[in-house]
């Protein structure tokens, strides 16, 4: 499995955090529309992603719901046809949720920088700090925070679960 180091944060201010994190990049951002559906899984979540041009991602994580930042343990698989693999899961487990989100993606460095718009929820940020190999996750969660400070995030805004756990 893959592994990265996580935070999430709602924006106060999302025009400001875009103009600094923009100012942060390698390159411009990448608009992506992400339509997440959830599973009920026993152990850790599953999820299907879907995007605009029929293809999307099967993704199954584990991660500790607590504000800061967090390690995820997660695998990926690409899928080319999102909607007959959804059309399959939905058939074989019950759907927990769905997430939709409007997402511009920044890279700085080998950090992810998400500005999310969630239907439902509004304007957050999410920092995925790839970690490498057997890389001590307090270096990543060193990283995230200096992002954090940087884009001028207060731990008051950070957030501990995920997007379906606030819809829920």
């Amino acid at each position: 499995m893959s592994r990265n180091v996580e935070i999430k944060a709602r924006l106060r201010d999302p025009a400001a955090t875009a103009a600094r994190a923009r100012e942060l990049a390698a390159a411009e951002a990448v608009v992506i529309n992400q339509r997440d559906t959830f599973f009920a899984c026993p152990e850790g979540r599953l999820k299907l992603r879907e995007f605009a041009d029929g293809r999307g991602e099967l993704i199954f994580y584990r991660r500790p719901d607590q504000a800061g930042p967090k390690v995820s343990d997660y695998a990926l698989a690409p899928v080319e046809d999102a909607r007959a693999l959804l059309a399959v899961l939905e058939a074989a487990l019950p759907v927990r949720g769905v997430v939709a989100k409007r997402r511009s993606l920044l890279m700085c460095g080998r950090t992810r920088i998400h500005l999310d718009e969630v239907e439902g929820l509004g304007s957050f940020l999410e920092l995925e700090v790839v970690l490498r190999g057997d890389e001590a996750a307090t270096d990543g969660e060193a990283e995230a925070r200096r992002l954090l400070d940087a884009l001028g995030i207060p731990a008051r805004d950070l957030v501990e679960g995920a997007y379906l756990d606030l819809l829920e």
